[in-house]
C-alpha cells in the first residue's frame, strides 16, 4: 500500500479562500462540555481530516454544520454567510452539503440502482440527466456487478461505497465523512483514499472526514486537525503535525509514524 497518496496537499493559495467556518463554538450536553469556543476553517477544494479520542466531539462538528444540532454560542459560516438559523433541508440545498454517515445511509431493502434512484428522483427532475448521472455513479463506483443486488448483502466496502454514490447524486459543493475507514480492508481503504482524492481534483468538492484510523486518514488529507478538551489544539499537514508536540502530547504518542 501506498504511504503516501496525495500528490499535492492545497497550501497558501488556497489560504483566504474559506467555504466553511466554526467560530469560537460551545455547546454542551447537560453539565458535560462537548465544544469549548472551537473554531474550525474549510478552504474552498480542501481536504480536512479531524482527529482525536472518542466523545471529543468529532462527529458533533458534523451535526452543527448539518443543522441536525444548534450551538449554545458561536458562529458557522458557510460561503461568508452565518447559517445558524438555517434547517437541514435548506443547508443541504442552498450550500449544497453532502453528508456520508458511519452507519446507514441507505435503504436497506432497495438494490443499489434503486438506491440512488430514489435519490435522483428528488433532486434531478429531468429524466435523462438522472439517468446519465446514476449511471456515471455506478460506474465511478465500480458497483455495475452489484447495482441489481439488495444493499442488505453488500460488502463493507460495496455499502461505503453506494453511501457516498447517494451523497454525491445531488453535485455537493462540501462533503462530510464520518468514520469512512471503519471496519473495511486493507485493499477498500486503500480504494477509498483514492476516491476521495479525485472528488478533490475532478470535482473540485470540499471534504472534512474523520475517523479514528490516524494513518489511513493523514495519507489522503491536505490538512488535520486535533481536538482536544472541546477545542483545536493543533492543525497543521500531516508531516507537520505529526512533528507537533502538542499534536503529540495530546494524540499520537511519541511512537507514532504514518508509514
Amino acid at each position: 500500500m501506498s504511504t503516501n497518496i496525495k500528490k499535492f496537499r492545497i497550501k497558501s493559495f488556497k489560504k483566504n479562500n474559506s467555504i466553511l467556518k466554526l467560530e469560537k463554538i460551545s455547546l454542551k450536553y447537560g453539565n458535560k462540555t462537548i465544544l469549548d469556543s472551537l473554531n474550525l476553517n474549510l478552504n474552498n477544494g480542501q481536504i480536512l481530516g479531524l482527529l482525536g479520542p472518542n466523545g471529543v466531539g468529532k462527529s458533533t462538528i458534523f451535526n452543527l454544520i448539518t443543522g441536525l444540532v444548534s450551538p449554545d454560542y458561536g458562529s458557522i459560516f458557510i460561503n461568508s454567510e452565518k447559517v445558524n438559523n438555517f434547517p437541514i433541508y435548506e443547508r443541504t440545498l442552498k450550500f449544497k452539503i453532502g453528508f456520508v454517515p458511519q452507519y446507514g445511509g441507505y435503504f436497506h431493502d432497495l438494490t443499489v440502482i434503486e438506491n440512488l434512484n430514489a435519490i435522483a428522483e428528488i433532486t434531478i427532475r429531468d429524466a435523462s440527466s438522472r439517468n446519465q448521472k446514476v449511471n456515471s455513479l455506478i460506474s465511478k463506483f465500480e458497483l455495475d456487478p452489484v447495482r441489481d443486488i439488495n444493499a442488505t448483502l453488500l460488502s463493507g466496502g460495496q455499502k461505503k461505497k453506494l453511501v457516498i454514490a447517494i451523497a454525491l447524486i445531488s453535485d455537493p459543493k462540501i462533503l462530510l465523512l464520518d468514520e469512512p475507514f471503519a471496519a473495511l480492508d486493507v485493499m477498500t481503504i486503500k480504494i477509498l483514499q483514492d476516491i476521495i482524492v479525485s472528488l478533490q481534483s475532478f470535482n473540485n468538492i470540499s471534504v472534512i472526514l474523520c475517523d479514528h484510523q490516524a494513518r489511513d486518514l493523514l495519507r489522503c488529507v491536505d490538512s488535520a486537525a486535533i481536538i482536544h478538551n472541546g477545542r483545536v489544539v493543533a492543525q497543521d499537514t500531516p508531516s507537520n503535525l505529526i512533528n507537533d508536540t502538542v499534536a503529540r502530547n495530546t494524540y499520537f504518542g511519541d511512537s507514532f509514524r504514518i508509514n
